[in-house]
């Protein structure tokens, strides 16, 4: 059985999803040393190069070749700029299950470039991997990123209380939030609308 994601490009009506390169390292360290970007994610705080060259070369391929999942930038096809990623990580085999992280880029907010891409991941995964289910996770406080889960048609699952710590500038350590989870089978893509729009989406 299959315990390992392949090497794969994907692409969309606008978008190329591929594995991430040393060319994407300036891109990758403006996207995520974002303000937003710091404060609904894990990313370390003094985003530097070497953090993402580091990610580029030895991380983010381990993590594929490890079967934990997969990391793939997100770029413009007609102009090749970064504008985000897609990370599948906590992959299940056995339940044909994995979860997805999604980041866009400062740049490249309002332009429905997180639907796109995670539509075009899910419908992959459904359709080439065979698989079943996919997660998503956001912050209570995250309203940009619950509507992108809906626009792509993701239920509701319910709240994890105090499952995450959200970064505060009031507050060295975080503050405690609930996550929403969110689930997408391969039913709940169909009728969605690929060109809605998003609001400027934090995870």
């Amino acid at each position: 059985m299959t315990s390992s994601f392949p090497e794969i490009s994907i692409s969309t009506d606008r978008l190329v999803l591929r594995a991430f390169e040393p060319q994407d390292v300036p891109a990758l360290t403006e996207m995520m040393s974002d303000e937003l970007v710091r404060t609904w994610t894990t990313v370390p705080l003094g985003y530097t190069e070497a953090d993402a060259a580091a990610w580029v070369a030895l991380l983010a391929p381990a993590e594929r070749t490890a079967g934990r999942g997969l990391v793939l930038a997100v770029h413009e096809f007609l102009t090749q700029r970064l504008v985000g990623s897609v990370r599948l990580r906590a992959t299940d085999w056995r339940l044909r299950a994995t979860e997805a992280e999604v980041v866009t880029a400062p740049w490249a907010r309002g332009e429905g470039y997180a639907g796109e891409a995670l539509r075009g991941v899910a419908r992959w995964l459904f359709e080439d991997q065979r698989f079943e289910r996919l997660e998503l996770r956001t912050a209570a406080g995250n309203s940009a990123a619950q509507q992108v889960a809906q626009k792509t048609g993701a239920i509701s699952e319910g709240v994890l209380r105090s499952a995450w710590i959200v970064r505060d500038g009031d507050a060295p350590g975080g503050v405690r939030s609930e996550l929403i989870l969110w689930s997408l089978l391969p039913e709940d893509l169909d009728g969605t609308d690929p060109s809605d729009e998003e609001p400027d989406p934090n995870w």
